[in-house]
């Protein structure tokens, strides 16, 4: 079977990160065509990625500008841009465009996104190709911009950085997790290949949950208060409160914030130390690793793990998969403390001492083998 070759505009930004990212766990199936967004500023550049797409995802928009009317320009030009080079090459790929829910609202970007909208399926219909204009709510997830992407970025930046969010409109929000969106993409992209027909469609996107934006800080702050103050994992009833829990903890700063030093209670019977303070449940286990040895080279998209180092000298390597910078973390079990390995990173383990290593292992139960969320790579 042909791979599928797409293409990201806007790869670099919140949902093409991630999508890119969604796209590198099945190579067999997806081949990734590189974009980058000094594309559009070199036309000939841009004729030679179009050329190479089965499909092209069009995420790249400027959603805030001091200059509402120059947010308004820049949108309507990236999409006349694109559909210019595939006019000069005479090439059809499936388009995927991104478009949302402010379609409709008296606001220049909602008026890009549907303007834009419009101008592709113009495009599709006079060169009979495919194309699927997505209607998309309100995206939130790890890494997303503060002040930017989305409100749930700028409480969980402020609340793990010692500022107090602040609500402008307390209103009714539906929200989808950037994962959910990359599935219902991925969807689309499989349909239509499947098909392999003159498709032109307008797809509204359905959201994972509404709550009002004074809820979402609730819950916020119960992360605060009890995780990023305490290290306790919170009870979380369903996944989309896991969703947000994963998301505020992408917001700290790992290589500041851990390890944490646990408390020792010596007797002399020995030492008792609670590693894992938990509302969620879970599983733990516990290694042992001989001197030089490494365990991990993974990284897992949706579970909360914990690893505590109890007896032996460890370094814990951490990398943000796409980026090339390796954090290190150092523990002894002399000081018994631990560190929470956050989504999309792949991590690992090592004994840098001279006895074997005792790790105790934390992973919430909401994941098991036959859902699993382990890829392998190395830090």
């Amino acid at each position: 079977m042909n791979k599928i070759r797409i293409g990201i505009t806007g790869q670099s930004g919140f949902v093409g990160t991630h999508l890119y990212n969604e796209l590198g766990l099945d190579p067999a199936k997806y081949e990734r065509i590189f974009f980058d967004d000094n594309y559009f500023s070199n036309h000939d550049v841009l004729c030679s990625f179009v050329k190479q797409c089965d499909v092209i995802i069009h995420l790249a928009a400027v959603n805030r500008h001091s200059d509402i009317n120059e947010l308004y320009k820049v949108n309507i030009e990236l999409v006349n841009l694109l559909i210019r080079a595939l006019n000069q090459e005479n090439v059809k790929p499936h388009i995927i465009f991104s478009s949302s829910t402010q379609e409709y609202q008296d606001n220049p970007y909602g008026k890009s996104k549907l303007e834009g909208r419009r101008l592709f399926e113009k495009w599709a219909q006079e060169n009979s190709a495919s194309f699927t204009g997505m209607i998309i709510p309100n995206v939130f997830g790890p890494f997303g911009l503060p002040n930017y992407n989305s409100f749930v970025a700028t409480f969980c930046q402020k609340l793990t950085h010692g500022e107090e969010p602040s609500i402008i409109t307390d209103s009714d929000v539906n929200l989808i997790y950037v994962s959910s969106l990359c599935r219902h993409i991925l969807s689309d992209v499989n349909d239509v290949n499947k098909a392999g027909s003159h498709i032109i469609k307008e797809k509204p996107i359905p959201y994972d949950f509404t709550k009002k934006v004074s809820e979402v800080l609730v819950l916020c702050n119960v992360f605060k208060e009890q995780y990023f103050s305490n290290g306790i994992i919170p009870i979380l009833t369903n996944i989309n409160e896991i969703n947000l829990f994963n998301t505020f903890r992408s917001y700290i700063d790992t290589n500041k914030y851990f390890p944490i030093v646990l408390k020792q209670n010596i007797d002399e019977r020995g030492t008792f130390v609670e590693t894992v303070k938990i509302g969620v449940g879970g599983q733990v286990s516990f290694s042992t690793t001989k001197p030089g040895v490494t365990r991990g080279n993974h990284y897992h998209t949706r579970k909360i793990e914990r690893f505590t180092v109890i007896k032996g000298k460890a370094k814990i390597q951490l990398r943000k998969i796409g980026t090339e910078k390796v954090y290190e973390l150092y523990l002894d079990g002399k000081t018994p403390s631990y560190v929470d390995m956050p989504v999309w990173y792949t991590h690992n383990i090592t004994n840098i001492g001279n006895e074997d290593l005792y790790t105790q292992f934390w992973i919430n139960e909401w994941y098991d083998e036959s859902n699993s969320d382990t890829f392998f790579e190395k830090v």
